[in-house]
């Protein structure tokens, strides 16, 4: 345990960061689930626009986010062309 004070106080701002990241990328994961199981346009932008979010908070980088969105483009048009 943190003895001094501001150790103690970023021992409690680590806890807080980490409950929100943790919600954003589960967020994340259910958006690309949705999309997986029903690849339409419309779960297509939600799933881009939580990397987006995820990209404005921090949590992910521009270019991991792009290669991400970049995948699930390529998903959709695959998935178009087998239905």
């Amino acid at each position: 345990m943190p003895i001094i004070k501001s150790a103690k106080k970023a021992a409690r701002q680590a806890v807080k960061r980490t409950a929100k990241n943790q919600q954003i990328k589960s967020d994340i994961k259910a958006t690309l689930k949705a999309f997986k199981a029903n690849p339409t346009p419309e779960n297509m932008s939600k799933a881009q626009s939580e990397y987006d979010k995820a990209v404005k908070k921090g949590l992910l980088k521009k270019n991991t986010a792009s290669r991400r969105k970049a995948s699930l483009a390529k998903f959709a048009k695959a998935s178009k062309a087998t239905a």
